[in-house]
C-alpha cells in the first residue's frame, strides 16, 4: 500500500477514537463493513472519494479526509453546494436514499417532510456520498417552489439552465418548452448524471425536467408529498430523536454548553420539537447571547408566548419557514388550518374537524388531506389530525388570528354540541336506563357518530375523553355553563368504568362552578351527587359524604324525590365503608321503595346490591344471596353488562364470607368471564383476588399466588374491596 493509504488509515483511526466511537458503531454510520473499515486503518485497503466524504461527515472532519484520498475517481461538472458540517443522524434515511441512487430500479428519489426538518441537507449529504458513481456530473438546482413572493422558474427557463449546464449554447437551444425538454433529454443519453432538484413545490413543476436515461438519478425535496410521482422512491424525514437533536445543539453552540447538562439541553431540544431548523437556531442564539444560562434559556423556551420569537436569529425564522408553506394553501385549506388551533385536544377526529370548518365528512376529508400532503398537519391511524407543537404556536398566532372572531365563535359552538351529542348517544347505548336532562344545542350536529353496539360506543370513548375533558374546561372558561355540566354529567358512567378518578373530579367541579354561576340548583346537586361517587370509587369517604350532604340538601329545597332518593342512597353508601351497617342497611331499604315506586330498576337493582354487601357484613347470608340474586337478575333483564359483573361479584364474596368456597369460585368465575367481556380490568382483578383468596384458604398455594400476582396490575381499595382485605390478611398471617 503506498504512503498515502497509510497517512489516511491512520487519521481515520485518530478521529475515529477521539470520537470515542467503536469500530461496530462507526460501521453502523457510514455503512462500510466492519472488515473494509479494518483494513483502510490498517493502511491494507485504499479509500475512494465515496468513502472519505461518508467519513467525514459523520466524524465531522471538515473535509480533511477527503484530502487524503489518494487518487479521486473522476467526476464530470459538479455544482453540489457543501454539506454542513454540523450534520446529525439520519442513518436510516441516508440507507434508503443511497439504496436508490446507486443501486434501486427508480429513477427518483423525493425526500418530503416539514418545513425546517433538514431536507436539503439530507440530500445533500446523500448526493455527496454518491457523487463518485455519476462520473459525468451532478447539478443541483432550487426551483424556489416555496419562496416568498416567487412562484418559482417556469419549466421553459429551468430547462434552459440545465441545457447551459450541460454545454449547449444559447443559440443552439430549442424556443419552445417541448423542444427543450427533448433535447435535454438526448443530451443526456447514455451519462450517468445525478440531477438534485430543491424546494419543488408539485410533481407538475419538475415532471419535464426527469430524464429517460435509466443510469441518470433524481433527488427531489418537497415540502408536499408529491404523491404523483408513483415511480419515485418517496423517504418522509421526520424530526430528529431527542439524543441526535442534542448531539445538534452541542455541535452548533459549542463550548458555551457543559458537558454535564444533557437533561437541560433535552428539554430544550424537546420545547424545539426536534425539529432541526429550530434546534440550529436555538443553539446559535444560546450561542451569541453570553447573558442567558441554559435554565434561563430553558424557561424562554417554555413560555409558549414567546417560544416562536426566540427561534428567530435575525436571518433565519422557524415562523417565516411554516409561513412559506402556509401561504401555499388555498383559502379554505388556510381557513380548515386555522380552525384546528381552536380544538382544545392534542388531537382531533375528522367529525370534529368538519364541525370546526362547518363542511359535510367528505369535504373536511379533503381539506385535512391537503394539509398533510403540505406537511403543516400529522396524521394517524383512526382518522386523527394533530400538529407539531411548533407548528400549532405557528396556527394559534399566524392563521387563527386571520378568520374573523364570529366565524371562530360559531365553530368552536358546533365543535361543543357535537362533543355534547356524541357522549350522549354513547352514553345512552352504555348505560341506556340512566336517567339524562334534554340537551340545549345551538348547532345540532347534522350527523352523530353512528354507533353500532356499546363496544363501539365505548370504543370512542376510550380514544376521545381526553378531548372531551379539554372541551368540558373550554366551556368553562367561555362560560358555557350548561354544555360545561352538562358535558361532565354524561362522562361520569364512562369514567367510573375506566377508572379515571382525577378526569371525574376535575370535569365535575368545572361542573359544579358552572351549575352555581348558572344558579342551576338542580344541575347544582346532580353534579355534586356525582362528584361524590368519584370520591367514593376512589376511597376518599369524608369528600365524598360532604358532597352527598350538600346534594341532599338542594334536592330535599327543590322537592326532587328522585334526586332525594339518589343522595340518600349514596350516603347509605358512604356508611356501609364505614363500618355503619345497619344504619346502611335501613337507608338503602328507604331508597329501594322509592325507586320501586318511580320504576327506576336500574337504581333499584344496585340498591339492592348494596343491601347483599351489607347483609354479609352483618352475618345475614341467606339474605345477602337473596338480594344479590334478584340484582343479578334485574341486571340481566336490563342488558347492563358492567353492573351484572359486580353482582356477580357480590355473590360470589357472600358465599366465600359464608364459608361456602366451591360456592363462591363458580360466582368468581362467572364474574371473571363477564368482566372480561365488558372490559373492566377492576371487576376481572377483583374477581381473580376472590379466586385466589378461595384457592389459599383450601391450601391451593400454587394458584392463588398466580392468581394474586395476575390481579396485582390493577389496585383495589380495601375500604370498598373485601377481596382485598382478605387478600392482605391471608399474605400477613
Amino acid at each position: 500500500m503506498t504512503d498515502r493509504a497509510t497517512e489516511f488509515g491512520r487519521e481515520l483511526r485518530r478521529r475515529r477514537e477521539a470520537a470515542g466511537l467503536s469500530l461496530t458503531a462507526f460501521t453502523a454510520r457510514v455503512h462500510y463493513s466492519k472488515s473494509h473499515l479494518s483494513k483502510v486503518e490498517n493502511g491494507h485497503a485504499t479509500a475512494n472519494r465515496e468513502f472519505a466524504v461518508a467519513c467525514d461527515s459523520v466524524l465531522h472532519a471538515g473535509g480533511a479526509l477527503a484530502a487524503l484520498v489518494a487518487v479521486p475517481e473522476p467526476v464530470g461538472f459538479s455544482g453540489l453546494p457543501a454539506v454542513t458540517s454540523h450534520f446529525t443522524g439520519r442513518d436510516e434515511e441516508l440507507r434508503r436514499i443511497n439504496a436508490a441512487l446507486v443501486g434501486g430500479s427508480a429513477s427518483v428519489c423525493v425526500l418530503d417532510g416539514m418545513a425546517g426538518v433538514g431536507k436539503t441537507a439530507l440530500a445533500l449529504r446523500a448526493a455527496w456520498t454518491a457523487e463518485t458513481h455519476f462520473p459525468d456530473g451532478c447539478l443541483f438546482l432550487d426551483l424556489r417552489g416555496f419562496t416568498p413572493g416567487d412562484t418559482g422558474p417556469t419549466g421553459d427557463d429551468v430547462l434552459d439552465r440545465l441545457l447551459r449546464m450541460l454545454g449547449v449554447p444559447a443559440e443552439d437551444a430549442p424556443r419552445d418548452e417541448d423542444g427543450r425538454a427533448n433535447f435535454y433529454r438526448d443530451r443526456l443519453r447514455g451519462k450517468r448524471m445525478l440531477l438534485v432538484f430543491d424546494n419543488v413545490r408539485s410533481a407538475r413543476q419538475v415532471l419535464p425536467l426527469l430524464p429517460a436515461e435509466p443510469r441518470c438519478r433524481v433527488l427531489i425535496t418537497s415540502r408536499n408529498r408529491l404523491n404523483a410521482l408513483d415511480d419515485a422512491v418517496h423517504v418522509s424525514v421526520g424530526m430528529l430523536s431527542t439524543a441526535q437533536a442534542v448531539e445538534l445543539f452541542r455541535a452548533v453552540a459549542g463550548e458555551r454548553v457543559p458537558p454535564a447538562d444533557d437533561g437541560v439541553v433535552e428539554r430544550i431540544v424537546e420545547h424545539c420539537g426536534r425539529l432541526p431548523l429550530a434546534v440550529r437556531i436555538a443553539a446559535a442564539r444560546f450561542r451569541g447571547s453570553p447573558m442567558w444560562t441554559l435554565p434561563d434559556f430553558v424557561a424562554r423556551l417554555a413560555d409558549e408566548t414567546v417560544r416562536l420569537g426566540t427561534l428567530d436569529d435575525g436571518e433565519r425564522s422557524v415562523t417565516a419557514a411554516f409561513t412559506l408553506s402556509y401561504r401555499g394553501l388555498a383559502a379554505d385549506q388556510r381557513r380548515m388550518f386555522g380552525l384546528l388551533a381552536l380544538h382544545p385536544g392534542r388531537e382531533v377526529g375528522v367529525r370534529s374537524a368538519a364541525a370546526l370548518a362547518g363542511v359535510g365528512l367528505a369535504e373536511a376529508e379533503r381539506l385535512l388531506a391537503r394539509l398533510y400532503d403540505a406537511y403543516l398537519v400529522t396524521q394517524r391511524p383512526g382518522g386523527y389530525t394533530g400538529f407539531h407543537d411548533l407548528m400549532r404556536a405557528f396556527a394559534l398566532e399566524h392563521a387563527l388570528p386571520a378568520i374573523p372572531a364570529d366565524d371562530r365563535d360559531a365553530a368552536v359552538r358546533r365543535l361543543s354540541d357535537l362533543a355534547l351529542a356524541t357522549t350522549a348517544a354513547s352514553d345512552e347505548l352504555l348505560v341506556p336506563q340512566r336517567y339524562r336532562p334534554a340537551l340545549e344545542l345551538d348547532d345540532p350536529p347534522p350527523v352523530v357518530e353512528g354507533f353500532t353496539d356499546a363496544e363501539s360506543a365505548l370504543a370512542w370513548l376510550d380514544a376521545e375523553w381526553p378531548n372531551l375533558v379539554a372541551l368540558c374546561g373550554m366551556a368553562s372558561a367561555k362560560g358555557w355553563h350548561r354544555k360545561c355540566w352538562q358535558l361532565a354529567f354524561l362522562l361520569r358512567d364512562f369514567f367510573f368504568r375506566a377508572k379515571l378518578w382525577d378526569a371525574w373530579i376535575h370535569t365535575h367541579r368545572l361542573a359544579a362552578a358552572a351549575a352555581r354561576a348558572a344558579g342551576d340548583v338542580n344541575a347544582l346537586a346532580m353534579t355534586l351527587n356525582n362528584l361524590g361517587m368519584a370520591h367514593v370509587d376512589r376511597g376518599d369517604l369524608e369528600a365524598a359524604s360532604e358532597h352527598y350532604e350538600e346534594a341532599l340538601a338542594l334536592f330535599r329545597s327543590s322537592a326532587d324525590e328522585h334526586g332525594t332518593t339518589s343522595a340518600l342512597s349514596n350516603l347509605a353508601w358512604v356508611n356501609l365503608y364505614l363500618g355503619e351497617h345497619r344504619k346502611a342497611l335501613r337507608d338503602m331499604g328507604t331508597a329501594l321503595e322509592s325507586y320501586r315506586r318511580s320504576g327506576s330498576r336500574r337504581n333499584a337493582a344496585i340498591t339492592l346490591r348494596g343491601m347483599a354487601l351489607t347483609e354479609t357484613e352483618l352475618g345475614a347470608f341467606e339474605d345477602a344471596v337473596r338480594h344479590g340474586v334478584e340484582a343479578h337478575d334485574e341486571f340481566v333483564a336490563l342488558g347492563l353488562d358492567l353492573d351484572l359483573a359486580m353482582a356477580l361479584n357480590c355473590l360470589a364474596w357472600t358465599h366465600f364470607r359464608a364459608g361456602r368456597p366451591d360456592e363462591a369460585v363458580a360466582w368468581y368465575d362467572r364474574a371473571a368471564e363477564q368482566a372480561a367481556r365488558c372490559g373492566s380490568v377492576h371487576e376481572v382483578a377483583r374477581a381473580e383476588t376472590g379466586l385466589a383468596n378461595a384457592a389459599a384458604t383450601t391450601g391451593d398455594q400454587d394458584t392463588a399466588h398466580r392468581l394474586w400476582t395476575s390481579a396485582a396490575g390493577t389496585p383495589l381499595d380495601p375500604v370498598m374491596v373485601g377481596e382485598e382485605r382478605v387478600r392482605r390478611a391471608l399474605i400477613a398471617g
